[in-house]
Formats: C-alpha cells, sequence, structure tokens
C-alpha cells in the first residue's frame, strides 16, 4: 500500500522507522553498540581477539570453556544485533579454525543454544550474515565525521590483517551511497498515484545519481582488499555450510537440533538495496511470483537471511504501484530514457560485480587449480561464492535479467 497522496516526505519516515530504515544509513544499523553488559562481555572478549587466538591455536578451547549464558538479559534491538553478531564471529572461527581445512561439524552448546534464541529474536539465521558483518559491524572514528572510509573503522576482525576491514567497509559504504536513494520511493508512489510525470522524472533521476555514487564507492575495492588475502584467508571465514564439501551435512548445533542444518555464508545477494531497486523499478526475477531460474531462486531464499523488517519492507515495495507500468503506459520518450539510465546503472553495477568476482574469486582459484593440478592434488570445479552458488553464473543471469529490463523503442 502506497503512503498517504497528501503528504509522501512527511509520511516516508513513519514508513521507514516501521522497517527499520534510517534516513542518513538506509539499510546499515545506525551507530551500533560495541560493548555488551556482564556477563555477555566475555563473547566480546573472545570476538575482539579472534585473530590472535586463532593463531595461537586457543581459540576453540577459549569457546568451550564458556558458560551458556540465557539471552533474557539482551535487552533491545542493537543489544541483540551485537549479539548476533558476536556470535556469528565466534561460530565461523569455531567451525573453520586455522582455514587449513580442519573443520568442527558440532557447535557446542554454550554457543549454538544462545545464538538460535537470539537469532529467533531477530528472524535471522544463526549464521554470520550481510546484516551483521557489514551493516552492524561498524563505528566512526570521529563521531561527528562523515561516513567515509577514512573515518570508519570495524568492530571485530578475522584473520587477513586489514582484508576484512577493506572489505566490509567498501561494502558499508556503497550500500550508504546508494541508500540516499530510499528516501525518494514514496515520492515515487506519489507521483504515479497523481499521474505526475514531471516528478517521477526528477526521482529516477535522484535515484540512477545515487546508483552512480555506490559505483564510484565500489572502486575503492582494489585500494583496500588485497586478492590473495581475501580469497586464501577472509573467504574461507566467511563461507557457510549449504552447498559446501567441507560440511557436506551442514553443522550440527548441538542442544537446539538433533540434527545437522544447512545456511548458506554472508553474500551480497542478501543485501535489501539492491533487491529494494529490482522491485521498484520491476526488475523481474520471477515469473508470476515463482523464482524463474536457479539464480532468482537463490535471491528469494537471500531474503531470509536480511532482517524480517527489512523482509517486510520488499514485501510493501511489492504491493505498491509499478513503476514499469506507469512510464511505459505514458508513451513518453524523455520518461522511458530516464527509466532506462536508472536500469542502466544497476546493468553498471552488476557488470562491476562480476568484474571483482573475476580479480577476487576465479582468478585466484584458477591459479590454486593450476597449482594442484602440478602437484596432482584434487581441484575444485566451479567458482563457489561465499553464499554457496556457481557466483559467476548467477552474476551473468542476474545482470542478463537487468539488462532485458530495459525499455526498447518500437
Amino acid at each position: 500500500m502506497a503512503p498517504d497522496k497528501s503528504s509522501p516526505v512527511e509520511n516516508s519516515w513513519k514508513i521507514f522507522e516501521e522497517y527499520h530504515i534510517d534516513a542518513d544509513v538506509g539499510f546499515a544499523l545506525p551507530n551500533p553498540l560495541e560493548e555488551l553488559p556482564h556477563p555477555y562481555d566475555a563473547w566480546i572478549s573472545i570476538a575482539k581477539n579472534l585473530p590472535e587466538l586463532i593463531n595461537n591455536g586457543q581459540l576453540r578451547a577459549e569457546v568451550e570453556k564458556l558458560t551458556t549464558f540465557s539471552t533474557d538479559g539482551l535487552q533491545g534491538h542493537k543489544s541483540q544485533r551485537l549479539a548476533h553478531l558476536v556470535l556469528g564471529y565466534i561460530t565461523m572461527a569455531y567451525v573453520w579454525g586455522e582455514g587449513d581445512g580442519d573443520v568442527r561439524k558440532v557447535l557446542p552448546s554454550n554457543i549454538a543454544v544462545p545464538y538460535c534464541k537470539v537469532s529467533e529474536k531477530l528472524g535471522l539465521p544463526p549464521i554470520l550474515v550481510y546484516a551483521d558483518c557489514v551493516l552492524a559491524n561498524w563505528k566512526k572514528k570521529d563521531p561527528s565525521g562523515p561516513m567515509t572510509y577514512e573515518n570508519m573503522d570495524i568492530l571485530f576482525s578475522f584473520p587477513g590483517g586489514d582484508c576484512g576491514k577493506g572489505f566490509f567497509l567498501v561494502s558499508l559504504v556503497v550500500e550508504t551511497a546508494a541508500a540516499s536513494a530510499i528516501k525518494v520511493i514514496p515520492i515515487i508512489f506519489n507521483a504515479i498515484q497523481r499521474e505526475d510525470p514531471d516528478t517521477l522524472q526528477k526521482a529516477l533521476l535522484d535515484i540512477t545519481s545515487s546508483l552512480h555514487r555506490a559505483l564510484e564507492m565500489f572502486h575503492q575495492i582494489h585500494e583496500y582488499v588485497d586478492p590473495n588475502l581475501f580469497f586464501n584467508v577472509l573467504r574461507i571465514y566467511l563461507s557457510g555450510w549449504k552447498g559446501n564439501p567441507l560440511l557436506p551435512e551442514g553443522l550440527l548445533y548441538e542442544g537446539v537440533w538433533d540434527t545437522p542444518k544447512k545456511f548458506a555464508g554472508g553474500s551480497a545477494a542478501q543485501s535489501s538495496i539492491f533487491q529494494c531497486f529490482d522491485i521498484l523499478l520491476g526488475i523481474q526475477h520471477t515469473v508470476g511470483g515463482v523464482p524463474s531460474d536457479s539464480a532468482a531462486k537463490f535471491l528469494q531464499e537471500m531474503r531470509t537471511y536480511m532482517p524480517s523488517a527489512h523482509q517486510n519492507f520488499l514485501r510493501w515495495l511489492e504491493s505498491g504501484p509499478s513503476v514499469r507500468k506507469f512510464v511505459l503506459s505514458k508513451g513518453d520518450a524523455t520518461l522511458q530514457d530516464i527509466y532506462n539510465e536508472c536500469v542502466q546503472a544497476m546493468v553498471s553495477l552488476r557488470n562491476y560485480h562480476l568484474q571483482i568476482v573475476a580479480k577476487y574469486i576465479v582468478i585466484p582459484e584458477s591459479q590454486l587449480s593450476k597449482r594442484k593440478q602440478t602437484s596432482e592434488e584434487p581441484s575444485e570445479p566451479k567458482s563457489k561464492g561465499t553464499g554457496g552458488t556457481d557466483i559467476m553464473d548467477f552474476l551473468k543471469t542476474i545482470r542478463r535479467t537487468t539488462e532485458n529490463s530495459l525499455l526498447k523503442e518500437d
């Protein structure tokens, strides 16, 4: 349902508060907490020292010593998000260890039980998700300063030096650059209801501009993320236990479920921002609401890895008026061109994402495969993303669907 016709901007922030969307940082958690009260500070202590504990071979022993804490003392959304982030880091470190193939198939109950309870409260799965490591894992160095890479840091790190900081913060500044476009969505819905193409044109130009800024921010990844460290270290700790040959049955959450469960690792597909613009622009990855291929099915599944308020926002968008149908109905060449510029900005982002994946996953994997062939070790087929998909096939399919949404001239 669209907001009230008379005051779209006024009503927009009421809508966004309900869906946990911030005026400045969009889907990111504004000013995340950094500390939890006793006894949960024991989790924080381990999470803050993960690289050192892993390097010294002490991480698993330290985790196993922890007492099982009730989650009743975790009051408020931000405390629960911090707990989910911290337990996610600890879980990834416990499962993957030193990243050398010595994996754990059982998560001890002292972590599994509170982790699953916090996850249930938040409507998130018990694994480190994009909403944790990107959206809730940041702080400003100067609180009054800008949301720029130079003025930001992450709260928790994996092994790999500053590679994780680079990867998570560049993802965040891409997210926040695009987020400035969210606030025009109620204006767009209102313009369609009032049959006001001029206002719609201006709003679509605002979205295109925001998407171009997001692409500019994306370029920083080359400066801050080393491909070898990403592929050989960080990627391991972001991997999940769905479609992963190292944990073919999944992970057993001791004290919670009697059988192992499979969950995908963190993935950019778990970002609400780009699914949001897909819906708004009518970029159809589904046919009649049903996923049209495996890529569309994966995108739908990844929604369940988003905070529940953000999932609800995407559903609210789907119930709104269709921008694409309105643009087509007007038969206005200028309006169609402006709509196409918006879609093309999404194509450009997806093109760039493909280039990044080639540099950070496909090429290092190819080099590793060649080394394994030389040493006669078995090599893995096809490049898998941390979410467990054949990532190049997935991204090419999504890009093609986006390109197919460009309006053709008669």
